[in-house]
Formats: structure tokens, sequence, C-alpha cells
């Protein structure tokens, strides 16, 4: 009988096994179907969405008569003239330059929405000021305002200050923070840092501008990175602002430079516009993928959990 009982023992305990091990392989293999399913929609939605821009890097390197023929990527009559002939431009100045007067007010914008940027939002997370929630409430509305709205005014005090057909006009105001989005996102993620490291700094005898450059701001790395790559992205891009206060075409940036290149006619050289608009998204994709391990951590973390 207890040979029996061993034996029937035994017998339900590699059943049990057998069934755990049932169980196992089928949770795995429902883990495995449903992560193919969702790289095969994510990999479709992203061809989907990168198709125009490859599209664009192909049609530079087609004839021009080529180009709206077939929606192919591989060019049937491959050619460089796109590139050669739209680097002059048919200007005076050839497209680097156009490019050199870009990165003349892009990269100021950039730094100084940075400063300002994270001044103004240590301000508003770490200090008591008066009229704080009413300071952030018009802060907030700022970032709802249309930027239409505030052009004519604009125009009229920089052109009764004498800056028009310069880039000051195009990065003078960043050195107030007046970009709401970029000191809305800092205030949330120092509201995240725990206070810790800048009481003990302030006990050591540093000052509130030395806890901010030492202490702060390398907290605040990702989350300023982020701000330095939106900035730098939306004024490469940016084709309004140069428009109505740079009139000359010796500092027009490439915005401007490819509008002058599109003829009226239907003769237009679209392979030249299209290898020198692929030529200019470079920058902005080169510095993205160089600080996209940065760029994601300051976007979705919200700050630093003690």
């Amino acid at each position: 009988m207890t040979e029996i009982q061993n034996n029937a023992g035994d017998n339900k305990s590699v059943s049990s096994n057998t069934t755990a091990e049932m169980e196992i392989k089928r949770t795995l293999r429902k883990e495995r179907i449903n992560a193919t399913f969702r790289y095969v929609i994510l990999i479709t939605v992203g061809l989907t969405m990168l198709y125009p821009l490859l599209w664009m890097f192909s049609a530079a390197f087609k004839p021009n008569n080529e180009i709206f023929t077939t929606l192919g990527l591989w060019p049937e009559h491959g050619t460089q003239d796109g590139f050669v002939n739209g680097w002059k431009t048919g200007t005076e100045y050839n497209f680097g330059h156009y490019m050199m007067n870009t990165f003349k007010y892009v990269i100021p914008k950039v730094f100084l929405t940075i400063i300002s940027s994270t001044v103004v939002a240590y301000g508003f997370a770490r200090f008591d000021i008066p009229w704080k929630k009413f300071w952030f409430a018009t802060l907030i509305t700022t970032m709802l305002l249309p930027s239409t709205v505030l052009l004519i005014p604009q125009y009229i005090l920089f052109r009764e200050m004498g800056m028009l057909n310069s880039y000051l006009p195009l990065y003078l105001p960043l050195a107030f923070a007046t970009q709401g989005f970029f000191v809305f996102m800092l205030i949330q993620f120092l509201r995240g840092v725990p206070r810790d490291m800048e009481e003990a700094a302030q006990i050591d005898g540093c000052n509130s501008f030395q806890v901010l450059w030492y202490v702060v701001v390398p907290i605040l790395k990702p989350a300023i990175i982020s701000v330095a790559l939106f900035q730098f992205m939306w004024s490469m891009n940016d084709f309004i602002g140069p428009l109505i206060y740079v009139y000359s075409v010796d500092k027009y940036p490439i915005a401007l430079a490819l509008k002058m290149s599109i003829d009226v006619t239907e003769g237009a050289p679209w392979n030249e516009i299209l290898a020198m608009a692929s030529i200019s998204i470079m920058p902005s994709i080169i510095v993205f993928f160089l600080a996209q391990r940065y760029f994601v951590q300051g976007v979705t973390s919200s700050g630093i959990k003690g």
C-alpha cells in the first residue's frame, strides 16, 4: 500500500509539473504573439510616417521630369544635378551662405531659451514670490495665446527700435522667457525633484545662483536638452519670423532661400528644391539622434523620485 501511495504521489507531482510547464509555454507563446503583433503595427505605422521623408530624399536624385510620374523610391535615371545646381541657388550666394545665416539666429535662440527658461522655472518652483499663482496663471495663458496675435505689435515695436532687417527680433525676446511652454516643462520637472541636495548646498553656504548652477542644472540636464532640441528644430523650420523681419537676400535663412527657389511657373526645379530641403533638415536629424537618449528621458520623466 505504501508503494502504491508513493507511486500515486509521484504521478500527481509529475502531472502538476507538466501542467505548470504547459501553462508557462502557453503564456510565453501568447506574449510572443502579442509582441510580434505590436511590433508589426509599430513598424507599419513608422514606415508610413517615414515614407514622405524617404520620398523627398529619393526624389532629390531624380531628374525633374521623373519626380511626379512615380511613387517609387528608387530613381530610374539617378543624377546628382539637383544637389549640384541647388547648392548654387541661382543667386550670388550659395546654399551654405543661407544655412550659416540660419545658425546665426538659431543658436542664440537656443542658448537664450535655455538660460531664461531655467532661471524663471527655478524661481517659480523654489521661491515664494508675491502673487505667485497669478503670475503662473498668466504664464499658462500665454501658452494658449496664438503667436499670430502678437505679430503686428511686435513688428511695430522692433520697427521703432530700429531692429528690422536683422536677427535681433528673432532671438532677443527669448532672453525674457517668452516661451511659456518651455518654462512650464521645466517647472513640472523641478516639482518632481526632491530638495534634499539643494538644502544641503545651502547649509554649506551656497547662495541661490550657486545652488542653481551646481545642483539644479545637473539634475535638469535631460529636460534642458529636450528644451534645446525643441527650440532648435522649431527655429530651423521657422518661416514666418524671418519673412517678417528680414528682407535682404544676403541675410535670408534657408526657409526663405527655399521659397525663393520656387518659381511661380510650371518649370520649378523640384529636384533642386528637394535636394536643398533634404540638406536643410540634416542638422535637426543629426542633433536629435546625438541627444536622443536625453530627449526621451526629459520628455517622459517627471523628475527624480527620492
